[in-house]
């Protein structure tokens, strides 16, 4: 870990109102600069390690909304997922991270396959029934919590349903590679199926590379740092193999990664470059808004937007999200109150720590109350299945749907 990263915060306290932790708690180490003072005392050697810090290390979403904050450009965030790493390189990988982040997470056909008791479990009716007899109480929490966030399934994995190359519509101005994220392909195939249909009817010829892996993601929270810079490369030489102006993702939490593989593996030219050509769909979206308003037809409904935290804080996207929706005949657009404060997903975070995520996905849900929006819009997976619950639970009239999802609506409307 980089001492110097440790040491530039000067406690100015910037951070601290932006802090999901710390709001809820008003505890120091519950704080940005309380887990980056924690990690220096441990460099320093004046701390163990306990059970105690490391509790409260992983109350850290990593959302970066610290780093958005502070005037020094300190991530406490990055600094809890470094000191992770650093922590399961020498312990090694249990048995259950092991089996999930190397031999799961890396392997589409895996993880497809691992799906299918799920898929069976919503399709004969069987989930309904486990639901109404309250079945789940028997069994530990955490699984009924993963039940409960589990929306339907679609009927195939897209992966498995999608062209390898999707020709333009009219006039070829480019050519663009898709990066399918593993949620998306598995869970939410009918956003990324609109990502693909909007790239191509603005002129673009699009590349999803079938044997291109999962972005690291999963690996980098896990701690498996080796793990995640072997699914950079795989996916660097997969996409290497291509001419493309852009690699496109319409998941927040892949575009956060994929920009960040030239960092994990510095010196590589190619991983630089890869880096380089990734961009968010709502980007690409954005270049051609005359294109595209052409081609949008009106929706009469009030909408609002949900910044994630991978999208706004991680990539500095903000605007061009906003600008789409409004590009969209009939829509009344309102502006959500603290939009890019965390929504309690981060990850598996909702299932580890279910009682900070729910207080943290209440205050979103009050914001998104207040709004008077008939439609919260978000960009990322992980957001998509928190909110969709938080909605259904609390604000069953507030539907909800992936930015792409609601362009490719208008233009068929």
């Amino acid at each position: 870990m980089d001492y110097v990263k440790l040491i530039n915060c000067m406690r100015c306290g910037m951070c601290l109102p932006t802090c999901p932790t710390y709001k809820e708690t008003f505890l120091e180490t519950a704080s940005p600069r309380g887990r980056v003072a924690l990690i220096r005392k441990l460099q320093e050697g004046e701390l163990d390690q306990s059970e105690r810090l490391l509790e409260y290390l992983s109350l850290c979403l990593d959302c970066q909304a610290c780093a958005t904050a502070c005037p020094s450009g300190v991530n406490a965030g990055e600094l809890v997922a470094e000191f992770t790493c650093e922590r399961k390189s020498q312990s090694g990988l249990s048995f259950m991270e092991d089996l999930i982040l190397r031999k799961l997470v890396p392997h589409p056909d895996h993880l497809e396959t691992s799906m299918v008791p799920m898929r069976i479990y919503q399709r004969t009716g069987l989930q309904k029934l486990v639901r109404n007899l309250g079945v789940l109480k028997m069994f530990p929490k955490p699984l009924g919590r993963m039940e409960g966030l589990l929306p339907p399934l679609p009927a195939k994995p897209l992966r498995q349903e999608i062209l390898e190359i999707t020709p333009a519509v009219g006039r070829e101005r480019g050519t663009v590679g898709f990066f399918l994220g593993c949620v998306m392909s598995l869970i939410f195939s009918d956003a990324s199926r609109a990502t693909i249909k909007l790239l191509s009817s603005l002129g673009y010829r699009v590349i999803t590379p079938r044997n291109q892996v999962c972005c690291g993601a999963p690996n980098m929270l896990g701690g498996d740092l080796d793990g995640m810079k072997e699914a950079a490369r795989t996916n660097i030489d997969i996409f290497a193999g291509y001419e493309l102006d852009f690699i496109v993702t319409d998941c927040g939490g892949c575009g956060a990664e994929l920009k960040k593989y030239g960092h994990h593996l510095q010196g590589s030219d190619a991983a630089e470059a890869f880096s380089t050509k990734v961009r968010d769909i709502s980007q690409i979206l954005a270049l051609h808004a005359d294109d595209l308003m052409k081609l949008l037809k009106p929706l009469p409904i009030k909408v609002t937007y949900h910044d994630p935290c991978h999208i706004a804080h991680c990539q500095g996207i903000r605007q061009e999200p906003r600008d789409l929706l409004k590009l969209i005949p009939g829509v009344e657009y309102k502006e959500l109150e603290s939009a890019d404060a965390c929504c309690g997903s981060a990850g598996t975070y909702n299932i580890s720590k279910p009682e900070m995520s729910d207080r943290i996905l209440q205050r979103k849900l009050d914001t998104v109350r207040a709004s008077g929006a008939e439609l919260l819009v978000t960009s990322n997976p992980g957001c998509l299945l928190q909110l969709k619950k938080g909605l259904a639970d609390h604000l069953p009239d507030v539907k909800i749907m992936h930015l792409t999802e609601i362009l490719a609506q208008s233009m068929d409307s």
